[in-house]
């Protein structure tokens, strides 16, 4: 038994397509089985709304007159990554600020673009003949941009560990604040609602597959960082138009003593494709398992004190050696289960279509650890040199990548280029005028000794 991808959206378009959230699919798969439910549903919605730290945004402020290349940026004087181009830059949620540091961030400013407030844009440049500029400072809204692109190296998490402290101290972290004497239990997740507890096979979630990002559409790109499915802990890349999304879906944050989060909601529709599926997306709270670890031991050495459901968690409490913890949940089910439903909504109004990926997310990914080595430096910088009357100059092949910049620099004619743009040398020809030497933008041209 099989259903195409095509036939779903057909009967989405027609205003006939069965839709359940992923709670409702998993009580009709308890109450009529999986196969009933093949019969019955076209289209799964899953949903999550938690802490993203691994969230950001580029952004294209478009060209100043006269115009600059910047070099470093701070937008309300949270830093931004300008390697990428002359007025272009990535904004990271986690980043945080020069002045009020962990308690205002890039998530803070990425908030309050999105609801349209103006943010204070300072740049500096060292100045070029082209972009002469050095400096800059105004004021910008998201409006006055080109381009706000989400790019989100690591979201949807297909289950956090659970923390607890034993020790004697209160902890300050990114899974919240954790007490003595192990006092209380955080975790992040939906559980059973989660895009990656519905589909773990990868069979309709990867590259290409249209989503549900903070209000807007949005897709996956592919596996984000630090996924490693062997061990349970799968993630997404994903990508969407700032410019489209909600503040009611994206929420800048701060975890007390640890820093500046971003909050998201993020949901995926799930085709029942076949009866795999079905049975796939009727996985329950009781079924899914993760550890809880003990946050008061050193990162590698963290022991787990047990393997516990979601069904227990999200019941508020936790049994620990027969002693019962208060548990509180870091990701918001409530804000979860109404994407959940407002996604629901929209495909069944005809609003919102489904994508197969083109590329299925990998199931096998190795994530490593850092070992910490003796550095050894190498000097990038060198000092620059008076070119020696005369001197004469070589290309260096293994640098050269044949850009063709050299070819009307040189006025002996020393660079040549075959018919397929290869560049080649007549070092015989060279008069030592030294136009060419720095110009390369391999380094590959070089003065010979």
């Amino acid at each position: 038994m099989k259903k195409t991808l095509e036939e779903i959206n057909e009967k989405i378009k027609e205003g006939k397509a069965v839709v359940l959230t992923a709670e409702e699919m998993t009580r009709l798969v308890k109450e009529k089985g999986p196969e009933e439910a093949f019969k019955q549903v076209d289209v799964v919605t899953t949903a999550t709304f938690g802490a993203m730290c691994s969230s950001g945004v580029f952004l294209n402020f478009g060209h100043s007159d006269p115009p600059i290349k910047m070099t470093r940026v701070w937008l309300n004087d949270v830093p931004a990554y300008t390697g990428i181009a002359a007025v272009d830059a990535y904004l990271g949620a986690a980043e945080p600020s020069e002045r009020l540091h962990i308690h205002y961030g890039g998530a803070q400013v990425i908030e309050d673009l999105v609801r349209r407030k103006p943010v204070v844009l300072r740049a500096e440049a060292y100045g070029t003949d082209c972009y002469p500029r050095k400096s800059l400072t105004t004021t910008i809204t998201i409006d006055d941009l080109n381009q706000a692109i989400m790019v989100n190296p690591r979201n949807a998490y297909q289950k956090y560990n659970a923390a607890t402290n034993s020790g004697a101290k209160t902890l300050f972290t990114y899974l919240g604040k954790l007490l003595p004497q192990m006092s209380n239990v955080t975790f992040s997740g939906a559980g059973e609602l989660s895009p990656l507890m519905n589909d773990p096979d990868y069979e309709t979630i990867g590259l290409g597959t249209r989503i549900f990002l903070a209000g807007s559409e949005g897709y996956i790109i592919g596996h984000g960082t630090q996924h490693s499915p062997e061990n349970g802990f799968a993630t997404l890349m994903v990508k969407g138009n700032l410019k489209e999304m909600s503040p009611e879906f994206l929420r800048a944050a701060v975890f007390e003593g640890y820093g500046c989060t971003l909050y998201l909601g993020l949901g995926v529709p799930i085709p029942v494709l076949n009866l795999g599926i079905a049975r796939k997306t009727g996985i329950s709270d009781e079924e899914i398992f993760t550890s809880l670890v003990d946050y008061s031991y050193p990162a590698r050495n963290r022991p787990v004190l047990k393997k516990v459901s979601y069904a227990e968690l999200k019941s508020g409490w936790v049994e620990v050696n027969g002693r019962k913890i208060k548990a509180s949940p870091l990701s918001s089910l409530f804000m979860a289960r109404k994407i959940a439903r407002l996604l629901k909504e929209k495909i069944r109004r005809g609003e919102f279509f489904l994508s197969l990926p083109v590329e299925r997310l990998p199931e096998k990914s190795t994530v490593k650890t850092l070992e910490i080595k003796e550095a050894i430096l190498e000097q990038f910088t060198k000092e620059k040199k008076d070119i020696p009357e005369q001197a004469k100059m070589y290309k260096d092949d293994s640098r050269c990548f044949h850009c063709g910049h050299c070819l009307s620099l040189c006025p002996a004619e020393v660079f040549v280029k075959t018919d397929e743009w290869e560049i080649k040398t007549q070092p015989e020809r060279c008069s030592g005028c030294g136009l060419c030497l720095g110009a390369c933008p391999a380094g590959a041209i070089l003065v010979r000794k």
